[in-house]
């Protein structure tokens, strides 16, 4: 079953078009690759899916129900998480989580709060203001509220970006593990084509606007005479057109 499907999705801003009618769908239990150069349109997608941005054209359907039409109910078990998207500095870690388990209608709010101060190795900083975290912790906090309401659908825009390599690597597991439940999926961001190779199921290549590409990360770069997914990245950055599609 789809948990996000994107229908005809167009984002225009003036005489420039940032998303030009892409169609998609993540289901249950998948990680999808959303990728591409910068202004390829992958914030502007996302920003539509969330409904902080409407579109000029096109439906986005969570669960099954209409972003324009139920954004309540559609929005009740998304959540996001992005380097950019910096929670409140001036409250502490905990009363961060609280805020927004109380905002998502989390029940055993308490022990929830708990669970993800765990899995992000953030007890040692509950108390702490978040404006006063390391780039690092404060992504640890920001993926802890993402998965505090255990979302049937989860955006995460470059979630490991400034994470060091070992966080970076229990995070990706953490995020793995939970699409292994089959309970939400995921949609993703990342300019770290290793990463994305060990972490999405399936992955879309944007390119002004538009879905160039689509298939298995493992397997795609093959396909199109590439060495590896880096290379097919660069190719599809610097010269979309000239890709056997």
């Amino acid at each position: 079953m789809s948990v996000l499907n994107v229908q005809n999705l167009t984002k225009v801003y003036k005489d420039v078009i940032a998303v030009d009618g892409i169609s998609f769908s993540v289901s249950k239990g998948e990680i999808v690759g959303l990728l591409g150069p910068n202004g390829a349109g992958k914030t502007s997608t996302i920003s539509m899916i969330l409904g902080v941005l409407e579109p000029s054209g096109g439906n986005v359907f969570i669960d099954g129900k209409d972003i324009v039409k139920k954004r309540s109910e559609a929005l009740v078990r998304t959540n996001f998480a992005a380097v950019y998207a910096q929670l409140p500095g001036n409250l502490s870690v905990y009363q961060n989580l609280m805020f927004f388990g109380l905002l998502y209608d989390v029940h055993g709010i308490r022990a929830r709060i708990e669970t993800m101060l765990e899995k992000f190795d953030l007890k040692h900083y509950k108390n702490s203001k978040v404006g006063f975290l390391s780039s690092g912790e404060q992504t640890r906090v920001g993926l802890a509220k993402a998965m505090l309401n255990s979302p049937g659908l989860l955006l995460l825009d470059e979630p490991t970006a400034s994470l060091d390599p070992s966080t970076a690597r229990t995070t990706r597991e953490s995020i793995k593990e939970y699409a292994a439940e089959g309970k939400g999926g995921v949609v993703w961001t990342s300019h770290n084509m290793q990463e994305v190779e060990a972490v999405c199921d399936r992955v879309l290549f944007l390119s002004h606007g538009k879905i160039l590409l689509e298939g298995n990360p493992k397997t795609l770069a093959a396909q199109h005479g590439k060495k590896d997914l880096e290379e097919l990245f660069i190719t599809v950055a610097r010269e979309p057109l000239s890709l056997d599609i």
